[in-house]
């Protein structure tokens, strides 16, 4: 009997439950790293950039397992080693071993980056998948609202049960999508005989390489990547801290610490909600020039939220600052990934999408550590500030990108042609001319 249920219906439950199992880790994430473990500023930054390095390592590797074997499959491994990791990190008393869960979290979580959205893609196609996106992110949303309630109420017996239960419950979506998750419409790219599949992985890798350069916008979006993963780090690793140390949390109603940290979160993510709502219905997310305009006026109001809450010593201005940014993030993620996938071969598009968290990972594994010696040497209100003004150059790519999104990409004769050029051994590699690059 076949229980695979719809892919839309296991789309918007995946992201339901993982909303709701991530957040019940990351609401008190940081101050379990705080309070429990002892972390300095520069350590809480250090632990994101080893979870970024690892993604940087990894990312397109397992992008391209996806896509040469099975995005489904990625999927399922990539939940199952992101569970063990979290109770491992739970159970853990000292820096060195919660690093090395972030090494761990970091490969697995690989496998999944990338391969969902591709998964997706795949199974309903590309114009059916673009609301779906916006959807999901609205179902992970609820997923998460629920797990900060679960996360506050547990952390109140112990700051590592919602941890080590997040993990649990991580392995056993990944044991329920091997029995719901169907993959009807993915086809294994043809190998010749004699071929080993390591020789078509390099070869899918080399497509997505080949696909970046012919498709001079994907160069663009990759580089807006790299600039906010740097931006986002800073502020990801210090903003619970800065609340602790620098600005402190008013005795309002007698709340306890950690049900702040839970409301804060609560609050953020049904404004989240609302923005997500509001883009859905008004913005246009048809062609790359659209998309770019969106996301360019979400970065510059990121960018003045984000230091505004690293000056500001009131706590009611950095509390609404803070809601603003992960507001503007909430809607920023789903808009990133219709711009990415707009017009990507399917063969190669797990890889793309992998590279576009690389790049993610590449600008936070860049950016982190420069971060964690301000805060450290400086202060922690500087750190942030820095952050924010991190990402001040995706402006101008931007601008860039609706220049050339307006103007058009190569058609897609011109692209394949160029693709095959790329391929052959008898053919030399062209130099990519002044298009090709941000």
């Amino acid at each position: 009997m076949n229980r695979r249920l719809r892919p839309s219906t296991v789309w918007l439950a995946y992201c339901v439950v993982d909303g709701f199992l991530f957040r019940l880790t990351s609401t008190i994430f940081s101050v379990f790293l705080i309070l429990e473990i002892g972390l300095d500023p520069f350590q809480l930054v250090f632990m994101g950039t080893i979870l970024e390095a690892s993604y940087l390592l990894f990312e397109v590797p397992t992008g391209v397992v996806a896509d040469v074997i099975s995005r489904r499959a990625s999927v399922i491994v990539g939940l199952f080693g992101t569970g063990v990791a979290f109770v491992l990190l739970g159970l853990s008393h000292s820096f060195l071993v919660a690093a090395i869960t972030q090494a761990v979290w970091g490969v697995f979580a690989t496998f999944t980056s990338g391969a969902d959205v591709a998964w997706l893609t795949d199974e309903v196609g590309e114009e059916a998948a673009r609301p779906l996106y916006l959807k999901g992110d609205q179902a992970w949303s609820i997923g998460s609202l629920v797990g900060i309630v679960a996360s506050v109420a547990l952390a109140t017996v112990s700051l590592a049960l919602p941890i080590v239960l997040s993990g649990i419950g991580f392995s056993l979506l990944a044991a329920a999508l091997v029995v719901l998750m169907p993959e009807e419409h993915f086809r294994k790219p043809e190998r010749e005989e004699g071929r080993r599949i390591h020789h078509s992985l390099v070869q899918t890798f080399k497509q997505g390489i080949g696909e970046v350069r012919a498709h001079h916008v994907l160069l663009l979006i990759l580089a807006t990547a790299a600039l906010h993963g740097a931006s986002t780090e800073g502020f990801d690793r210090l903003s619970d801290l800065h609340v602790l140390t620098d600005i402190g949390l008013p005795s309002f109603g007698g709340l306890d610490r950690i049900v702040w940290f839970g409301v804060i979160d609560g609050v953020g993510l049904l404004l989240g909600l609302g923005a997500l709502s509001f883009v859905k219905r008004r913005a246009d997310l048809e062609g790359h020039a659209a998309v770019a305009r969106v996301l360019m006026a979400i970065d510059v109001l990121l960018i003045v939220s984000v230091i505004v809450f690293g000056v500001v010593g009131s706590f009611w201005i950095a509390l609404a600052a803070f809601w603003v940014v992960g507001g503007l993030r909430s809607v920023r993620d789903p808009v990133f990934t219709a711009w990415i996938n707009q017009g990507l071969d399917p063969a190669t598009r797990a890889t793309i999408n992998s590279m576009g968290s690389q790049s993610d990972a590449i600008g936070q594994t860049v950016g982190g550590p420069g971060l964690g010696l301000i805060a450290r040497s400086v202060s922690v209100p500087g750190a942030i500030v820095v952050s924010g003004l991190l990402s001040a150059p995706v402006i101008l790519l931007y601008l860039r990108a609706i220049k050339r999104g307006t103007v058009g990409t190569l058609p897609p004769d011109a692209m394949q042609e160029r693709l095959l050029l790329e391929k052959d051994p008898r053919t030399e590699t062209p130099e990519p001319g002044p298009d090709a690059s941000p």
